[in-house]
């Protein structure tokens, strides 16, 4: 399975964070999965730590691609072909970045790792969510 992280995931995976289910941490940690975090991800959460909202260890140029390859997690640049996806989304959810994320799932034919519910809403996006039937 293909899976593309949600912004959120990554950072609860790179921490431990308790919040992220068994599931997702066995679906990351297996070796027969392709794991991607987009670079969208990436530019999310700098802003983030740029106004004070996610604290981090190192600075984030630093530490989050070092995570990712510490954790065998390939990188997904943004691609001209990807941003077109936005024409099939409704616009059910607001947030830029997860409408990017989502477009780059469509494009690639990716399984978005995810608990934000206006991304499960999308129908046209395959989610593993807590809820869903991908193994």
């Amino acid at each position: 399975m293909k899976l593309l992280l949600d912004t959120h995931i990554f950072l609860w995976f790179i921490s431990g964070d308790n919040r992220l289910s068994v599931r997702f941490r066995e679906a990351i940690r297996t070796p027969d999965n392709e794991v991607y975090l987009s670079v969208v991800s990436v530019w999310e959460a700098m802003i983030k730590y740029q106004i004070g909202k996610l604290p981090l260890p190192e600075t984030p140029e630093i530490y989050l691609p070092k995570q990712r390859e510490r954790h065998l997690i390939s990188s997904l640049p943004i691609d001209e072909e990807s941003v077109a996806q936005l024409a099939k989304l409704p616009p059910l959810h607001r947030d830029p970045f997860d409408r990017l994320l989502m477009c780059q799932s469509l494009q690639h034919g990716l399984v978005m790792v995810t608990e934000d519910p206006a991304i499960i809403a999308y129908p046209l996006i395959s989610t593993l969510d807590k809820t869903s039937n991908i193994p």
